[in-house]
């Protein structure tokens, strides 16, 4: 007999701690607001980890190429820094096939320790690594390394992090807590991104490139340190839980091959959704500076500035617009952003080109609110596309493909298409035709606001 979330068949240290905290019965389950809050904060924490090193090591770019590349030409050395920071993306998908199964097999929570232990020794290595003129060609290597790591680790977190929080929280404020996670995706990059500009008015150019260009990816220890305590202190989700019961108490064992072919249509759905939110992501958040300072010759530290100012509107925003996905539905709030990028992308796009600062902030913000349809709203919308058994691991496979050939390839592609066609309105255009792709995702999907995730029990707040 498999009930919804009793612990009968669990393990005994597991079914004593939830057996404090949640109260089960055969068709509901009773969240804890105190547990599903600390599941939020430490999952998002891998978030903001993640984007920390992104924003850390798109800041710093120019000074690492100088200490690893140093070839004598600065477009060499940014390209080859770049290229480093982009093999992060080939192994990505290769993460979500190892840690997505994983997680559906030995639990959601030991996996997503693993890749917070990860994330962080990758980081932290990189501010230990010496320079080319220390080790030669060595340095270069272990840079490389240390991407891999970091992208392999990142392969398993936001698939990880997603399924946690959606199997966690209730399902009346499933997009509110979901939104989180991407709350601390901004907060992360801007922590990175802030530190490094701080540091860089601080210090000379010597000082920088001689060791203060370490201080930043040292911080990820620490940081990983208090992540990994939160992680630890968590329990299983109540959803993995009954899903272990009703295997009758063995590990849920599920072949990769079925995660694939026995869940493509959700799949498809998956990388449809993960393409528009992420080609427009990388789009405002990672090309648009260069594109103010490359293509518009727009002076450099307004320009980041700007998409520093724009993250802030984003994180105010992020949580009532999570909230609204609740009350309206994920399906009205993501088709409104992809029916915004359709139309709107060209007039933000000629505001920006505008120059002035206030065209450009205008421009900008815009895009950034229209980004945040889709950053308070996939969290919970994603992890709804997979039963329980499969979760983890399909929404790691779907979700790090799409990034891979979309969102990553974004800078990438733009630039481009605008260097063959000499057309400086590719982005809005890119923008557009991934909102086609979305619209037509999101048109093909279920709404799954208010209702229980496929595969497990409704789930209420507790008292």
């Amino acid at each position: 007999m498999a009930t919804a979330t009793t612990a009968s068949a669990v393990t005994p240290p597991l079914k004593s701690r939830r057996a404090a905290r949640a109260r089960t019965g055969r068709d509901v389950t009773v969240t804890d607001p105190a547990l599903v809050k600390r599941a939020v904060k430490a999952a998002a924490l891998g978030n903001a980890m993640e984007w920390f090193d992104f924003g850390v090591y798109s800041y710093i770019a120019v000074t690492l190429g100088k200490v690893f590349f140093p070839s004598g030409n600065p477009t060499a050395q940014l390209l080859s820094t770049f290229g480093a920071f982009a093999a992060a993306f080939l192994v990505r998908p290769l993460g979500g096939m190892v840690f997505g199964p994983l997680g559906d097999r030995v639990g959601r929570q030991k996996v997503l320790a693993v890749t917070m232990i990860m994330m962080a020794a990758g980081t932290f290595a990189i501010g230990l690594i010496p320079s080319y003129a220390t080790i030669g060609v060595g340095a270069p290597l272990l840079l490389l390394a240390a991407r891999l790591v970091q992208g392999f680790s990142t392969g398993g977190e936001y698939a990880g992090a997603t399924t946690f929080i959606a199997e966690y929280a209730p399902d009346k404020k499933r997009g509110f807590l979901g939104s989180w996670l991407e709350f601390g995706t901004l907060a992360g990059y801007i922590g990175g991104a802030g530190l490094v500009t701080l540091m860089t008015a601080l210090l000379s150019s010597d000082d920088l490139t001689s060791w203060g260009w370490r201080i930043p990816f040292l911080i990820a220890g620490p940081m990983g340190i208090i992540g990994l305590y939160l992680r630890m202190r968590l329990e299983e989700t109540p959803a993995f839980a009954a899903e272990v019961e009703k295997a009758e108490a063995a590990r849920p064992k599920v072949p990769l091959r079925e995660m694939v072919t026995g869940q493509w249509k959700s799949l498809l759905l998956c990388m449809g959704l993960v393409l528009v939110f992420n080609v427009t992501d990388y789009m405002l958040l990672s090309y648009m500076p260069s594109y103010l300072t490359s293509e518009l010759k727009y002076d450099e530290t307004h320009g980041l500035l700007v998409v520093l100012g724009v993250m802030v509107l984003m994180m105010i925003v992020q949580p009532f617009a999570g909230a609204l996905t609740d009350r309206v539905g994920r399906r009205p709030v993501i088709a409104a952003g992809c029916a915004g990028f359709l139309f709107l992308s060209v007039p933000a796009l000629l505001l920006i080109r505008e120059g002035s600062l206030l065209a450009v902030g205008l421009g900008m913000g815009a895009l950034g609110l229209l980004l945040v349809c889709f950053t308070a709203a996939m969290p919970a919308a994603l992890p709804a596309l997979f039963p329980t058994r499969v979760r983890y691991g399909s929404l790691s496979i779907g979700f790090n493909v799409s990034v891979s050939l979309f969102g990553g390839t974004t800078p990438l592609v733009v630039t481009a298409l605008i260097g063959a066609t000499g057309n400086m309105m590719m982005p809005a255009y890119y923008m557009m035709a991934a909102a086609v792709v979305g619209g037509v995702a999101v048109w093909r999907m279920s709404e799954s606001a208010g209702r229980p995730l496929p595969g497990s029990a409704p789930s209420v707040e507790g008292r």
